[in-house]
């Protein structure tokens, strides 16, 4: 082989390795970052992308798929100063690979503090109750802050969540203390609003049954004084006749009472009942006309 043929072969095996080097394959779940005597120069997304061999580089390979930071668990002292402890879990995906290279060594470590400081200055402002009941509101919070102050790094915060809120011993065993006692206050009150309510029906019972007797008394009132103006009336238009009937008519009501009694033997009759049944039927009559 000649000289020539010799530069013409390493000429042809060059150009191929140029060419090899050229031809940059991302996956779809990377990004590279491609650099020129060390300085950015562009981001190569997932396909079929050409570069300048020697020239240009791949000097970062970016997962840009979406990552969980390792739950992590933060002291937190709340305003009424009680201390717990909130176990966070956090969910990011970096959009912009180069910012999450050049503008930040460690992104894990850099969003772990940066949710400790959030989730501390949050919970400061809260009370315990508060911090029990309104997790909603603390991931809210968590995902406003971080968002925002993550952007710089070209990640995206896709989810946060409160997994826990724990506090120590001393402090578990004060607030089993106080829940017993709600408990027990509670119960006092359900107790003492049932005896009220009992007495309070007890009283309405007692009324309407009041009410009811003075009703009936009122009628019975009315009753025999229609009677007694119905009687008065007679004794007025027929005279001896009509005092005479409501004698006998009481006389009447008298033995009739007297045979219901169960502890009646023997009943005597006036020997003058004939005639006293005798002057009603002659009452009657003259009542008629």
């Amino acid at each position: 082989m000649t000289p020539s043929e010799m530069v013409i072969w390493a000429a042809i095996l060059l150009l191929v390795i140029f060419g090899l080097k050229s031809i940059q394959i991302v996956p779809q779940s990377e990004a590279y970052i491609v650099e020129q005597f060390g300085k950015y120069v562009k981001t190569l997304n997932a396909g079929l992308n050409f570069i300048l061999p020697i020239i240009n580089s791949v000097q970062h390979r970016v997962i840009i798929l979406e990552r969980q930071i390792d739950p992590q668990q933060i002291n937190v002292i709340t305003k009424d100063n009680v201390e717990i402890h909130l176990t966070t879990a956090v969910f990011y995906r970096i959009t912009d690979p180069a910012k999450s290279v050049y503008r930040i060594t460690d992104v894990n470590q850099a969003v772990k503090t940066t949710v400790t400081s959030i989730v501390r200055s949050t919970g400061g402002q809260m009370e315990f109750d508060e911090v029990q009941s309104k997790r909603d509101f603390i991931n809210e919070r968590i995902m406003d802050s971080l968002s925002e102050a993550c952007s710089v790094w070209g990640i995206e915060i896709t989810r946060t969540e409160v997994l826990d809120v724990s506090v120590d011993e001393a402090t578990r065993n004060a607030m089993q203390q106080q829940l017993n006692a709600e408990r027990e206050r509670r119960a006092w009150v359900t107790k003492a609003e049932g005896e009220r309510q009992a007495q309070q029906l007890k009283a309405d019972g007692e009324l309407y049954t009041a009410q009811k007797q003075a009703e009936a008394r009122r009628i019975l009132a009315e009753a025999d004084a229609f009677a007694t103006q119905t009687v008065g009336a007679a004794i007025m238009t027929n005279g001896q006749a009509a005092i005479d009937f409501e004698i006998m008519k009481q006389q009447v009501i008298s033995i009739a009472e007297l045979g219901k009694s169960p502890n009646t033997k023997l009943v005597v009759v006036p020997t003058d009942i004939t005639k006293a049944l005798g002057g009603l039927t002659a009452l009657f009559e003259g009542l008629k006309k």
